[in-house]
């Protein structure tokens, strides 16, 4: 599985002014129209789960250098901009409550999209993993509140999603193409700026012995793990009064398992699921019954899993706020036709090659 990254970045207030937006849509629409119809689909889909490219797409289109809207806004954007029936990719979920009617509109593209009921299934499947992956497998203290789900009428997808801590933004990318599986290093990036100095990845290589003594924790008689719940952080006293936190190892505490964290391992225990997959799917399933039977795995057989902070890269570019330069709309309205027309021009005569993309990078050096 290859990674290329992970980014934090600074949340910031406000949102894009409505001229601008209006001008994104059109942007994103003329990009987007010249990437699939030279490159394809696929290609496209490539793309937008590199996070690097991801990123300089939303400053081209003329969003914040250094901000959490990078993300809402463009996805927000692409949205509008792709039509189905003319380009074969779709794009659902958005930012809060919007992210939650993913499902639904997975459903609603079955109109339009020759896919079997099993694929829409399927598709529906990778949403719902994706985030519980990110919200519950990767413990990096960032809480998901945006959700984009791209896919084509062949059924490949991409995933889009950030997740909110404190001051900063982190962001997940996923693509179909390199998922092998969903809980063993899934992303083909994930973005960041601050890097969090103990954060419990359950997907990555390291921690597969833990994964796999969860799911045999879970199929014997939950009721055997009480024992190694506490009411709180074992102590040794010293003579001078000074007190010393034993063992070494993280406390398994029972705050750790959740309230009704018993009942949901009992259900769990009934299904008894072949895989850490399996275990991870259940509902109920969230963060701290994760956390607790990791914590179990490594208390009692010694495998640990990773500690470390799968972000490895961050970003700095320019844009709305006029960094490093302001927004000229006469140029941006300009960029817009110039795609437009290479587009058209696409349409009638496919074997010229498309010089679109290389204009437009000429104008962002403007």
């Amino acid at each position: 599985m290859k990674r290329t990254g992970t980014a934090d970045l600074p949340l910031h207030g406000g949102k894009a002014p409505r001229w601008l937006f209006k001008r994104m849509v059109k942007l994103a629409s003329g990009i987007t129209e010249v990437l699939v119809y030279e490159y394809g689909r696929e290609e496209f889909l490539r793309r937008i789960s590199d996070p690097h490219w991801f990123q300089a797409f939303s400053c081209v289109l003329g969003f914040d250098w250094h901000s959490s809207g990078t993300t809402t806004t463009t996805c927000g954007a692409l949205k509008m901009a792709i039509n189905p029936e003319e380009l074969g990719i779709k794009v659902t979920g958005g930012k809060g409550s919007t992210s939650r009617k993913t499902p639904m509109e997975i459903e609603q593209t079955a109109e339009i999209f020759p896919l079997s009921s099993k694929k829409i299934e399927s598709l529906k499947y990778s949403s719902k993993m994706s985030a519980k992956v990110d919200n519950s497998c990767i413990q990096d203290s960032y809480q998901l509140y945006h959700h984009s789900f791209f896919f084509t009428e062949k059924g490949d997808w991409v995933v889009v999603q950030q997740g909110m801590s404190d001051r900063y933004a982190r962001r997940y990318h996923w693509l179909s193409d390199t998922v092998k599986s969903f809980v063993e290093e899934p992303h083909s990036g994930i973005c960041a700026d601050r890097f969090e100095k103990e954060t419990l990845d359950m997907t990555a290589k390291e921690s597969e012995e833990t994964r796999k003594i969860s799911v045999d924790l879970v199929k014997d008689n939950p009721e055997h793990l009480k024992q190694y719940f506490r009411k709180e952080p074992q102590r040794l006293l010293i003579d001078f009064g000074k007190e010393l936190v034993m063992p070494k190892h993280h406390p398994v505490l029972e705050i750790d398992i959740g309230k009704g964290g018993m009942e949901i391992l009992k259900k769990a225990y009934e299904l008894q699921p072949e895989n850490y997959e399996g275990l991870v799917a259940l509902v109920g399933m969230g963060p701290k019954r994760i956390r607790a039977l990791a914590l179990i795995s490594e208390l009692v057989y010694g495998a640990e899993p990773s500690w470390k902070d799968p972000a490895k890269f961050s970003f700095a570019h320019g844009g709305k706020d006029g960094y490093p330069y302001p927004v000229n709309r006469r140029t941006y309205d300009s960029s817009i036709q110039m795609l437009k027309d290479a587009v058209e021009e696409t349409k009638l005569e496919r074997k010229e090659k498309l010089y679109a993309i290389k204009r437009l990078g000429d104008f962002v050096n403007i």
